[in-house]
């Protein structure tokens, strides 16, 4: 039986064969336990496939969390470097970054909206109680493995890629506890990666 929802809780990950979601986008962008593999997703991106998904899901969601790495990530290569309509929403839209050491005079990419590590679970429950809407989780490995955990996911978009790297960061809990999912789509890339769309069952 399905619980209906408010806002949908939607995460997007780049991920390997093997589970690993670091680092996908650049060399120095989390070398957490010796990882040594950063960007290792770059070779396999596709404008059409991967591009127009991540264009379909900033087009239907209406708030962007990420953890402190990836939002100052991206808040140093979007604003700057970036001109067309993915760019617009992750600029204009209702940011929340997850961080016990970022303050508000930190936040120079606006909106954004601090919620403290402690907070996570229950702040995102509250976002959920709204009427409708789409909260994307992009990247953030430690954030979206919270959220698997607290069961507070609807909806995993896995770019899954044609590569082992041999261990690293995921996104997937170790909690014993087993959840289903419903794959309702999948699109191919000519790079080899699977577009993947899960869907919660509950």
């Amino acid at each position: 039986m399905r619980q209906t929802v408010g806002m949908r809780i939607v995460v997007s990950e780049f991920m390997s064969l093997d589970g690993v979601v670091q680092a996908p986008g650049g060399t120095k962008e989390d070398t957490d336990g010796g990882f040594r593999h950063g960007g290792w997703s770059m070779r396999f991106f596709d404008v059409d496939v991967i591009g127009n998904a991540f264009n379909e899901l900033a087009q239907h969601s209406d708030a962007l969390l990420q953890g402190r790495r990836t939002w100052q990530v991206s808040a140093q290569a979007w604003p700057k470097h970036r001109d067309d309509p993915f760019a617009d929403w992750i600029n204009s839209v209702q940011k929340y970054v997850v961080s016990d050491t970022l303050t508000d005079d930190d936040l120079t990419w606006k909106p954004t909206t601090i919620i403290r590590g402690a907070d996570l679970a229950k702040d995102v429950s509250a976002l959920r109680e709204q009427p409708d809407g789409q909260l994307l989780v992009m990247g953030s490995a430690s954030v979206a493995r919270a959220l698997l955990a607290a069961d507070l996911v609807d909806e995993l978009a896995l770019m899954i890629e044609p590569i082992v790297l041999g261990g690293g960061k995921t996104i997937f809990p170790d909690n014993g506890e087993a959840r289903t999912f419903e794959l309702t789509s999948v699109t191919t890339a000519p790079t080899g990666v699977q577009v993947c769309r899960y869907r919660r069952v509950r």
